[in-house]
């Protein structure tokens, strides 16, 4: 017999007596809890006793970890009034820790039919407290972060160190031989695209292809199952634990802007049918109708104060049980969306900000959306670093050509102060990147100039065709020679600008591999060769000089400045100052912007002491070998050639001038340090 529970504490919580059982709905007229045997069979249904302000709780005595459940939700069915309740639908809780079993597309998981949906629904497990803590994590300073982007699946399902057990799963990435490719490799923040729980798409089913990205969630706290041998939170928490003690931080891509029940014609999994008009936005003059500001079918609450405690929850239990050091929010626009548009005032995005158990974690912002309105880049609170697409095409644009860039790519280098200055924050707020999941690989981006997306079967309308890349003269894979060292020095000439831009760097995994999808900038079905990472071909060379790259960037502070620089900046310790050259090494006038693609910037310090040192970044964008001077009247004469984009003994020094082959980048260094 159920006894009266605890409302306070939602989900399943148990204790040496039992599990307390607690949801919120507040449309329902009765809560059943139904328990599941191991073979999925349901072996009873118990009326949860008890309702305060919208909770339904009661304590099950004797009920244990492991005890698998859902919810049935009783309630008025009138999709019309956006009132979607029906008994016949299992329902995942939405503060299951655990989910179990696969979810399977047939006619009952849709609520207009009174076929039970048991069979084919993931079970909830009750999960016990954490008897151990993780050790803290590194807790890198902004200034010395570098992200890298991966998928649990794509970055282990080759490698050749993995069994077949290990590969596609958290066990994969904690293997000692794949943690230290990313030591070796120097990022200090592994950012994990989304592992909560989630399902694929009918329409991808359909044609035997299955989600590859993870941006489909139907719960907030459980692991996606896909990627455990077996127990998926303790393998979680094992991957991070080994994570931190390699010194590298754990951050996850996380989308509380939408879930995979999609529009009106989608399942009912969860939040559908526990209390619909809670949960999602719904059209002001139609109830019957989702807002759809993410492009995905629905688009969540967060004006709803029960929405953004289960987000706030989420969040917490990850940072403090899950040991996660920060989170990249998908669509983050959409948290800050109030009915007349985003607002970064909005009171979600400053809890977030405030919540405790994450002051010392990483926020980052995607910041646009698909709705009105959705793009706002650099309007996201202080405490809030923002993927920057705007350095993406800046990069981009000017190494593939075109007229016009240097500008722009300046004003990236610089940190971006144009975008996030305003706002008090400083150059690390810009999370750069040439590439990310979303669009081609670096590959890709120097060996196709159209999409190649036909394997979706959308027939190649699908994914951007504003990509600004460039096939230099054959599209797709070649063996022409000359093609191919160009290639490799254009892949180069944007890591190389992304790690000595000011700001905080973002690589996606793979591109120091040479990784190709063929073409595919809209991968996000590919859950096969297409996306695995082929680490039997690497190209090593090339991965070594982009490890290079990131040494540099490490062991250079100037590289990586606290705060914007202006001409000259008094610090404590030092005077900074920062010149911008054109190629004769004589100050870059306004008007030259516009049509030169050769330019260098020097950033300078003189210490307390009188010591001196400084960076010189030089840039030749055009088709033809030059020789970028320096100042003649700058006080350093002994530069040192740090790193050239170009073949070793391509790039000539000479006092302060350096001949540099066509489309190259190369850093100087001069003075002590």
């Amino acid at each position: 017999m159920m006894q009266a529970g605890r409302p306070d504490v939602l989900g399943a919580t148990p204790d040496e007596s039992g599990t307390n059982f607690a949801i919120y709905s507040a449309v329902a007229s009765g809560v059943e809890l139904c328990l599941f045997d191991d073979e999925g069979r349901q072996t009873q249904a118990i009326r949860m006793p008890d309702c305060d302000r919208g909770v339904w709780h009661g304590f099950l005595p004797g009920c244990q970890p492991g005890q698998r459940y859902g919810f049935r939700v009783h309630g008025p069915y009138d999709p019309e009034e956006g009132l979607r309740c029906n008994p016949a639908k299992l329902l995942i809780d939405p503060y299951a820790r655990e989910l179990v079993g696969d979810f399977e597309w047939h006619t009952a998981v849709f609520d207009s039919n009174a076929d039970d949906s048991a069979p084919y629904m993931p079970k909830c497990v009750v999960r016990g407290r954490f008897h151990d803590a993780l050790p803290d994590g590194p807790e890198i300073p902004w200034a010395e972060t570098i992200f890298y982007e991966c998928n649990v699946r794509g970055f282990t399902m080759r490698h050749p160190a993995l069994d077949e057990a290990a590969r596609g799963t958290f066990d994969g990435v904690r293997h000692a031989d794949v943690l230290a490719h990313l030591k070796a490799l120097g990022v200090t923040s592994i950012e994990l695209m989304p592992v909560q729980a989630f399902i694929d798409e009918h329409h991808l089913v359909d044609k035997g292809l299955r989600n590859f990205w993870g941006y489909n969630t139907i719960n907030f706290f459980a692991p996606m199952p896909r990627y455990a041998r077996g127990d998926a939170v303790a393998e979680f928490r094992d991957m991070v634990r080994a994570m931190h003690d390699a010194g590298l931080e754990v951050i996850m891509d996380v989308a509380y802007n939408h879930t995979g029940e999609g529009g009106g014609q989608g399942p009912s999994i969860s939040f559908r049918g526990i209390d619909n008009l809670t949960y999602y936005r719904m059209e002001p003059d139609d109830k019957s109708a989702y807002v759809n500001d993410t492009g995905c079918g629905n688009t969540i609450d967060t004006d709803h104060v029960r929405v953004r405690q289960l987000i706030l929850d989420s969040l917490d239990y990850w940072a403090t049980d899950m040991g996660v050091d920060g989170f990249r929010f998908d669509l983050a626009s959409i948290l800050g969306r109030r009915r007349d548009g985003f607002s970064p005032t909005h009171p979600f995005l400053a809890e977030i900000s405030n919540l405790s158990s994450l002051r010392h974690v990483k926020l980052i912002a995607e910041p646009w959306d698909p709705g009105p309105g959705g793009y706002q880049l650099g309007h996201f609170p202080p405490r809030w670093a923002e993927w920057n697409d705007r350095y993406r095409d800046a990069v981009r644009s000017f190494w593939r050509g075109d007229p016009g860039a240097s500008g722009p790519l300046a004003r990236r280098l610089h940190g971006s102060a144009d975008l996030f200055e305003a706002s008090n924050r400083s150059p690390a707020a810009s999370v750069n990147f040439v590439t990310a999941h979303d669009g081609y690989t670096l590959m890709d981006l120097v060996s196709y100039a159209h999409k190649h997306n036909d394997a979706n079967g959308e027939n190649n309308r699908d994914g951007h065709s504003h990509n600004l890349s460039n096939n230099h003269g054959v599209e797709g894979q070649t063996d022409d020679e000359e093609i191919n060292e160009l290639r490799r020095r254009q892949r180069l000439n944007m890591l190389a600008t992304l790690l000595f831009s000011q700001g905080t760097p973002m690589l996606l995994a793979g591109d120091e591999l040479g990784h190709s999808q063929c073409g595919n900038n809209n991968a996000y079905a590919q859950d096969n060769e297409t996306t695995w990472l082929d680490w039997s071909n690497a190209d090593a060379e090339f991965t070594d000089r982009v490890s290079q790259l990131i040494q540099l960037r490490r062991e250079t502070p100037l590289l990586r400045l606290p705060t914007y620089l202006h001409g000259t900046l008094e610090t404590e310790d030092s005077t900074i100052d920062i010149f911008w050259c054109n190629r004769h090494g004589e100050p870059k006038q306004d008007e030259e912007w516009a049509a030169s693609r050769a330019f260098s910037v020097i950033v300078e310090e003189t210490m307390t002491d009188g010591s001196r040192r400084a960076i010189a970044i030089l840039i030749n964008g055009r088709n033809q070998r030059i020789r970028l001077g320096l100042p003649e009247t700058h006080i350093f004469r002994d530069w040192r050639l740090a790193f050239a984009s170009c073949r070793e003994n391509e790039a000539h020094l000479t006092g302060t001038a350096l001949s540099m082959p066509a489309r190259s980048i190369a850093l100087l260094f001069a003075g002590a340090g």
